[in-house]
């Protein structure tokens, strides 16, 4: 006879974060991953390179080094973002400035086939399909994956986004 499964077990689900820094980047990119990994429900899976991106929407700050995260988690969503939130406060994420300089930014871009929108959280993340320097590192892990809502792969995603100035580097991440 199967087990009986507990009450509001969550199954093991694939989620993308991606993480991205430029205030000591260097330093707090590989810790923002290795701080990621050691969270209580989530297990890194894999990690793309790390790319040197130009800064998105508030532009005079400096470049950022940016990667994605594949995650398996039994946490559900609102746990996911209280993880990532957890790790940006252990390396003092301030938020002054929308879109401006900072210690560690992670996001979560998916959580399976998901499509989440509350208060707190909308899944996929509602930016990702336009942002190369999201799309690019997603790539290396999952080129084939659908996008939720889109219907398009993340190749496809890619394709139709700005992906200049984004430079791999030789930091490698977990």
């Amino acid at each position: 006879m199967a087990p009986i499964p507990a009450v509001n077990a969550i199954a093991n689900v694939i989620a993308y974060i991606g993480l991205g820094s430029n205030i000591s980047a260097e330093v707090n990119l590989p810790a923002a991953a290795a701080l990621l990994a050691h969270a209580p429900g989530i297990v890194l899976q894999r990690v793309s390179p790390v790319y040197r991106t130009p800064p998105w929407g508030y532009a005079d700050q400096d470049a950022f080094l940016n990667a994605v995260a594949a995650v398996e988690t039994t946490l559900p969503p609102l746990g996911v973002l209280d993880a990532l939130q957890a790790v940006e406060l252990r390396l003092d994420r301030q938020r002054a400035v929308q879109n401006g300089p900072r210690t560690a930014d992670l996001d979560l871009l998916l959580y399976g086939a998901a499509l989440i929108e509350s208060e707190r959280l909308i899944v996929p993340h509602p930016r990702m399909h336009q942002r190369g320097f999201v799309l690019v590192p997603l790539c290396d892990l999952a080129p084939r994956l659908m996008h939720p809502r889109l219907k398009r792969t993340m190749a496809e995603l890619m394709g139709s986004v700005d992906v200049g100035g984004i430079q791999r580097e030789a930091l490698t991440l977990a």
